[in-house]
């Protein structure tokens, strides 16, 4: 299914092709990059700050913060959907896992009249893809691991713009340089920074999204994802 489409990097390939911006523009919007197999529809709504972390597992907690922006103007987008999910320190996401709290480590957030958003997360962890199938034996054949490097889904969206498929990888990872369904862009990977003086978290990540409004990618300003649950 869709997992095979990942690992022969179909999928990384259409986002490529779609994602397009003017080569004099010096500024990008937000990267785009794919969806992967393990999004759930629904995810609970926390308020700002709040933790997305059900069940403690271990891992490294971080604050996550920034801001959702218009790409053009600049200008905060107010109610703007932030969708966060990402596997827990095991390597698994929830619903692969019964010992997880349902919905543990996803959560939905709405910014406010400034744009700026916050909550905990967990700073993310490596994992291979399942491999005990097709896409495992395919991988096998082309003597290709089945590692993924640690990464965080985010869909953005927000009423009057192109919603954005995408994900952050962590700059420490090992796996950065070999990612089995090829997503990993330049512009998506962060550092995670040790963080002082807040008891809930030991690392913190600021990371600031843009939006191409659709009027504006009607007049040639290119950025955005269309979201299926394919």
């Amino acid at each position: 299914g869709q997992l095979f489409w990942d690992i022969l990097g179909v999928e990384s390939l259409v986002d490529e092709i779609t994602y397009k911006v003017a080569a004099d523009s010096g500024e990008k919007p937000t990267t785009t990059a794919i969806l992967g197999p393990f999004w759930r529809p629904n995810a609970p709504i926390y308020s700002m700050g709040h933790s997305i972390i059900l069940k403690d597992q271990g891992g490294d907690v971080t604050h996550m913060h920034g801001s959702v922006t218009d790409f053009t103007t600049g200008k905060p987008i107010t109610n703007a959907e932030i969708d966060i999910w990402h596997t827990a320190p095991n390597g698994l996401y929830e619903q692969q896992d019964p010992e997880q709290p349902d919905m543990n480590l996803r959560g939905r957030f709405y910014t406010p009249d400034s744009g700026n958003y916050d909550f905990y997360c967990l700073r993310p962890t490596p994992y291979p893809i399942p491999f005990d199938g097709p896409a495992g034996k395919f991988l096998k054949l082309l003597d290709r691991d089945p590692m993924r490097p640690a990464h965080i889904h985010f869909i953005i969206s927000a009423k009057g713009y192109k919603p954005v498929v995408t994900q952050i990888f962590d700059r420490r990872d090992e796996w950065l340089g070999n990612d089995s369904v090829f997503a990993v862009k330049d512009s998506l990977v962060v550092d995670f920074a040790p963080k002082k003086g807040d008891e809930k978290a030991g690392f913190d990540l600021k990371y600031d999204f843009k939006l191409v409004a659709k009027e504006d990618a009607k007049n040639g300003v290119h950025g955005g994802t269309e979201v299926t649950s394919a």
